[in-house]
């Protein structure tokens, strides 16, 4: 790659890495439906206007319905769901856990019938990554509510399932004109429970500046940083930067907020990510990568 493609990769895995500690910081003192609002509204305020200007909501007209469904399973549901579960569970094991996007979306298109044909190496993977999930949520729990933990896997099934709906039905759609409407979508729907859940004294400064941080840095900036990043590199090297995020996610979650670094967190995140490189090895090499999603970060 580039140098200008090295630094758009290590920025984009950072930023890309940094959602879980915001949230968790947000969530300890504003409501779900706040802390989500926040985020789509800011980001559909700041995206709309360069959609606008480069004329793709037009183009996204024939998409309406994929696209209102995209915006549900990619991020109405698990926005909220992610937040939720971060009022109980850290921000490392969040950050793990949702690392399983790739395993779950190479099962989904097992189940459905889009998969390549599953080699020795991926049917390591997806044991391999299984494994680790499962290592994470039993000995690696520490007291995590049972709840929050399916909340986070929820989740994760909505960021695989996202990206195949784009493939299949918003292959055509402009993407940052996509990104932007979703956002603006989901900040309308988010409007009467933020509405009922305002809180009743103003936030401390360090919550408001997660809020924002999520929504201008980690949703806005995050998404022209990494369209600019498949200009330059392609959208196979791109999504790549899914196997980076974890482990800033795990690193800030330790080295910010305290949060215990187990043996079972370390093993399970080698069988995660490992699992994940291996389960989408043949998709990487022989088919076009899908729409990058609207969540937390790409999938594969």
């Amino acid at each position: 790659m580039s140098r200008r493609g090295w630094i758009l990769f290590a920025t984009m895995g950072i930023v890309w890495g940094i959602p879980y500690l915001l949230i968790k910081v947000a969530v300890e003192h504003v409501s779900v439906p706040m802390l989500v609002f926040t985020r789509t509204a800011v980001g559909a305020v700041l995206l709309l206007p360069l959609a606008i200007y480069r004329g793709e909501l037009r183009a996204l007209r024939p998409y309406w319905r994929p696209l209102v469904l995209f915006a549900a399973v990619e991020i109405i549901g698990p926005w909220w769901l992610l937040s939720s579960a971060e009022q109980k569970l850290s921000s490392s094991m969040s950050g793990l856990l949702i690392a399983a996007v790739p395993i779950i979306g190479a099962i989904l298109a097992l189940v459905t019938g889009h998969a390549d044909r599953l080699t020795p190496a991926r049917w390591c993977g997806l044991i391999l990554g299984l494994g680790g999930v499962g290592l994470l949520v039993g000995p690696g729990a520490h007291g995590a509510s049972a709840w929050s933990v399916v909340e986070v896997m929820l989740t994760a099934l909505g960021y695989a399932i996202g990206p195949q709906i784009a493939d299949r039905a918003l292959a055509g759609a402009p993407r940052l004109g996509m990104t932007a409407v979703c956002l603006a979508f989901a900040a309308v729907v988010y409007t009467p429970s933020t509405v009922l859940s305002l809180p009743h004294s103003v936030p401390p400064a360090r919550v408001i500046a997660a809020m924002l941080g999520l929504a201008v840095i980690c949703t806005a900036a995050a998404f022209l940083l990494f369209f600019a990043l498949i200009a330059e590199v392609g959208p196979a090297r791109a999504t790549v930067i899914t196997y980076v995020n974890p482990a800033v996610a795990v690193a800030l979650g330790v080295a910010v907020l305290n949060e215990p670094f187990t043996v079972a967190i370390g093993v399970s995140f080698v069988l995660i990510l490992t699992g994940s490189v291996l389960a989408t090895s043949s998709r990487l090499s022989r088919r076009r990568p899908v729409v990058p999603p609207v969540g937390l970060e790409p999938t594969l």
